[in-house]
């Protein structure tokens, strides 16, 4: 079976992601589906309670034929939201880098996670616990305005707002 060089791209990121999700219990794996676009286990690391900053992860399924775009996030409980990538220079060092949109191909899943795109929330208006849940509203090109929830899951220790953002 041929595969596309962008889908080999996302290959093992995916099988991981999938893997993970599989061992997730069920109130921590949870998703939304909108027309042709699921959104999957949109999640945020608990932040240190001082931090002023955190990010957001998930999945983004488009089991349609045509693409679509993440253009934005709204989240009431963050003074400003952006989409970011991650590039990496030749010495291996890591920069985050604001990016307009995020591309999501018909009939592929992208993924937003660490080290890769992600969202980035900062100006924390309030704690953010492991176990919470946080409403957001993601906005796409076509399929519009989605309400999620991130789920806040344990901590990985980065304290995102020490990253240069």
């Amino acid at each position: 079976m041929y595969l596309s060089s962008s889908l080999n791209r996302v290959k093992t990121p995916l099988l991981a992601f999938c893997a993970a999700l599989a061992l997730a219990t069920s109130a921590q794996a949870h998703g939304v589906t909108v027309g042709d676009l699921e959104i999957i286990h949109p999640n945020i690391l608990a932040p240190a309670a001082s931090a002023k900053s955190a990010a957001g992860y998930m999945g983004i399924a488009n089991e349609g034929t045509t693409a679509d775009r993440l253009i934005g996030i709204e989240m009431p409980s963050v003074q400003h939201s952006e989409l970011h990538t991650t590039e990496h220079s030749a010495d291996g060092v890591a920069r985050m880098m604001h990016v307009d949109a995020i591309d999501i191909p018909a009939g592929e899943t992208v993924l937003l996670e660490r080290g890769g795109m992600h969202i980035m929330l900062m100006g924390l208006t309030e704690p953010m616990t492991e176990g919470q849940m946080v409403p957001a509203t993601l906005i796409f090109e076509q399929a519009g305005r989605v309400e999620v929830e991130f789920s806040v899951d344990p901590s990985d220790g980065a304290d995102h707002s020490a990253m240069g953002h």
